[in-house]
C-alpha cells in the first residue's frame, strides 16, 4: 500500500517535468499523510493543469463523508469494478509528483519504517484517480487515491501490495481518457522490477503525523534503531511491572 510520502524536489523543477502551466510554490514535505492537502496533475481542455487535491477518495454518489471509509488507495486489480473507481478509471485519472515513499516492514516482533526511493533520485508519479464531492451546501472537494498493486521480487519482501508509478513516456496516455481508455490504461499499472528502487531504515518519528523535517529521510543506525525499539518496549514494561505490585490481574478497572 502507500500511506505516507514525501516531496522534496523544487516546485519548479516539478512543473518543469509534468509540464503543467500554473508555477505554484510550495515547501518540502517529509511525511504526506491521509487527508492532507496533495500536488496532482491533471489534463483539462487539452493541457495539464496542477491541482490541489485532498487525499482520501470521495466518489461524487457519497451523501456523507462521515460515513463512508477513507479511501486512500485503490487496487489495480479492481479499479475497472469498484463503484468507487470505475467512473474516474474512465475519465479522470491523475499523477502525483513524489521523491520516495514510506513502507513498515515487520522484522523482529516490531514495525520498522522504511524510506524508498527511485534507485537513480528524481522525481516519479504515483498513478492517481480522483472525484470531485460536492455538499449540499454547493461545497465542492477534490480528492484523491493511489493506484496500488501487487508487489514482486525485491519489494515484495518488504510489503505485498506497492504504490503503482507511471513512466514519463506514459503520462500523456495516462492523464488522456480519449487517447487510452480504462482498459487500455490499466496495462500501464505495473509493478517496479527488481533494481528500481532502494531503501533503508528511517527513524520511528516518523510515525507522528506531526513530524515533517528533513530529518525524517536519513538513514537510521542499527544503534538508533534498537535504542529507539528499547524506548518503545519500555512504557508496556512499566506496566506489567506496575500490574504485579498493584495485584491487577489485567481484567481492568473503574478506579
Amino acid at each position: 500500500m502507500c500511506g505516507r510520502y514525501v516531496i522534496l524536489s523544487p516546485p519548479e523543477a516539478i512543473r518543469r517535468a509534468f509540464d503543467y502551466a500554473e508555477q505554484p510554490n510550495f515547501p518540502p514535505r517529509y511525511n504526506i499523510a491521509p487527508t492532507q492537502p496533495v500536488p496532482a496533475v491533471v489534463l483539462e481542455n487539452g493541457g495539464r493543469h496542477f491541482r490541489l487535491m485532498r487525499w482520501g477518495l470521495i466518489p461524487a454518489w457519497v451523501k456523507d463523508p462521515r460515513q463512508f471509509a477513507l479511501l486512500i488507495n485503490a487496487r489495480t486489480e479492481t479499479v475497472l469494478d469498484k463503484p468507487a473507481f470505475k467512473n474516474a478509471m474512465k475519465r479522470r485519472r491523475c499523477l502525483l509528483p513524489a521523491d520516495g515513499y514510506y513502507e513498515w516492514h515487520q522484522s523482529e516482533g516490531r514495525k520498522r519504517p522504511l524510506f524508498i526511493r527511485p534507485r537513480n533520485g528524481g522525481m516519479i508519479a504515483f498513478a492517481g484517480l480522483s472525484e470531485t464531492w460536492a455538499g449540499p451546501n454547493g461545497e465542492e472537494l477534490d480528492t484523491v487515491a493511489i493506484v496500488t498493486t501487487a508487489s514482486h521480487g525485491e519489494l515484495a519482501a518488504l510489503h505485498p501490495r506497492v504504490p503503482v508509478t507511471i513512466a514519463p513516456a506514459d503520462y500523456a496516455r495516462w492523464l488522456d481518457g480519449n487517447a487510452a481508455d480504462a482498459g487500455e490504461a490499466v496495462s500501464l499499472l505495473r509493478a517496479p522490477g527488481d533494481g528500481e528502487f532502494v531503501w533503508h531504515e528511517v527513524s520511528t518519528r516518523v510515525n507522528r503525523v506531526a513530524n515533517d523535517d528533513a530529518q525524517l529521510v536519513l538513514p537510521i543506525s542499527v544503534e538508533q534503531a534498537e535504542a529507539e525499539a528499547t524506548k518503545a518496549m519500555k512504557p508496556a514494561a512499566v506496566r506489567k511491572a506496575t500490574r504485579a505490585v498493584s495485584g491487577d490481574d489485567g481484567q481492568g478497572s473503574l478506579f
